[in-house]
């Protein structure tokens, strides 16, 4: 066992430490310095813990260890980088069942020997603390079925759902007031009193606010969703924090909800969104009109082969490679950096476009180009090559469709009307890699493809760029 004073220093090192993590996330080439500060802060944090806060039932204790890192090892060798949003989401939802759990856990604790004005404040922090985790669960795992294809990417727009939002809202208000009344006037010998009823019903209201908030949600703006669980699981840590008296829960949990809303507005003004609507669910869905069908007749497509695509390259000056979810779908980015360094070799100036939902998660193409050793200095968001396309003798889009679709700008009442685009159209030609002419990810089809200086190039992207790399 390890003294109180340890503990707090122990604490506050670790605090440090997830500071100087997020700093170092937010820049590429300290990305993996900044994993590193955080992996060894959670390391003394769990030590300290353990050692100094923890009095009994060790066996317990670190068979869960056991379980729990068997676990997280092995999903980390096995899950591929674009299976990484859907392992985020699941992970967020962990985070929720844990504050559930221990909400709970904590309300039932018959050593807890509060009254008055403390016993309040607990009742309170610990409803809030499984409201939060409640939502945070059941969001997660609906955003877990939409990123990974298990449930559907369009938006599920209930007729009244805002009104619905509203009514759980203050269903969830009322019966807060409810259990801290009951809680205060002292169980009985049923299971059910005490202030027990109140907080089941309100856990199941919250899990039903989670559903409907993420479902209502297309896919198109399911990044942006991703961004916002993070938020909600840091809070529900936070509040965790605050019903067990742990300072450093507290502060990590602060720092990742505070980050992750951050990062969310960040994102909603890339994609020209309402940050109060992402809280509220369901935003960039309202008014809108349906998709497209697939199979809409808008014209015929002009197809390329792979020695016609370089010599397109060799023949250009100006180049911009713009990666979508099929770059990582096909782990496609490392025959991208050779061509890329090719081309480069040879005098032409190429350059890569990111757009801020660019993948299914924050951040998702801009790991899979630093895995590949792109350089850092040729990687551009969409603000800063936006207005060069003019200038672009050849585009390349791989995988990519909502984010370079022209209707995003033309039709404004579309699921992604309104979304800034990467707006290759300007550019000379523009090569678009799909295997086939399927509608992205928000449903919708892409009148890009039909344009006279658009050409398609069809196939799995590795196989195809690989080819084009021979032609090289």
């Amino acid at each position: 066992m390890i003294n109180a004073g340890v503990i707090t220093v122990s604490y506050i090192i670790a605090t440090i430490l997830f500071i100087l993590a997020l700093g170092g996330l937010s820049n590429q080439e300290t990305a993996r310095r900044g994993n590193y500060y955080g992996m060894i802060g959670m390391l003394i944090a769990l030590i300290a813990t353990v050692l100094g806060v923890v009095t009994q039932h060790y066996t317990i204790l670190f068979a869960a260890l056991v379980v729990g890192g068997s676990i997280g090892l092995l999903a980390a060798r096995r899950v591929q980088m674009t299976q990484m949003p859907e392992l985020v989401a699941i992970l967020h939802s962990l985070v929720g069942l844990a504050a559930v759990a221990v909400g709970f856990a904590n309300f039932m604790d018959p050593e807890k020997h509060l009254a008055g004005v403390e016993l309040t404040i607990h009742d309170i922090e610990t409803y809030i603390g499984i409201l939060i985790g409640a939502v945070t669960l059941s969001g997660s795992v609906i955003a877990f079925g939409k990123l990974s294809g298990r449930i559907g990417g369009s938006p599920l727009t209930l007729p009244g759902r805002h009104y619905m939002n509203l009514a759980l809202l203050i269903g969830a208000i009322w019966f807060g007031y409810q259990f801290v009344v009951q809680s205060g006037a002292g169980g009985g010998v049923e299971f059910l009193d005490g202030g027990m009823l109140p907080l089941i019903i309100m856990t199941v209201i919250a899990l039903l606010f989670g559903i409907h908030m993420v479902m209502a949600i297309g896919g198109a703006d399911m990044p942006v969703v991703v961004s916002m669980l993070n938020s909600y699981s840091g809070w529900a840590a936070a509040a965790t924090g605050f019903m067990l008296g742990n300072d450093l829960l507290i502060v990590t949990g602060a720092l990742v909800g505070s980050s992750g809303a951050i990062l969310s507005y960040i994102m909603c003004r890339a994609m020209n969104r309402k940050f109060i609507a992402v809280i509220a669910g369901g935003f960039g869905t309202g008014g809108g009109t349906p998709a497209a069908a697939s199979d809409e007749d808008q014209g015929e497509v002009a197809p390329i082969d792979a020695d016609e695509t370089a010599a397109l390259l060799l023949d250009a000056k100006e180049v911009m490679i713009i990666p979508g979810y099929g770059m990582a779908v096909a782990q496609a980015q490392h025959v991208v950096n050779e061509i890329t360094k090719t081309l480069r070799a040879k005098g032409i100036n190429v350059r890569f476009g990111i757009h801020p939902v660019a993948g299914r998660m924050p951040g998702h193409m801009n790991v899979l180009l630093a895995e590949a050793k792109v350089p850092y200095d040729i990687v551009f968001e969409m603000d800063e090559i936006n207005d060069d396309f003019p200038n672009v003798d050849v585009s390349i889009i791989i995988g990519a469709n909502d984010i370079v679709n022209p209707s995003a700008l033309t039709d404004l009442d579309g699921p992604i009307g309104g979304m800034p685009v990467l707006e290759c159209w300007n550019g000379k030609v523009s090569i678009v890699l799909k295997r086939s002419m399927a509608t992205g990810y928000a449903g919708v089809q892409n009148p890009l493809f039909f344009k006279d200086n658009t050409r398609m190039l069809f196939g799995d992207a590795r196989d195809t760029l690989d080819k084009v790399f021979k032609a090289l």
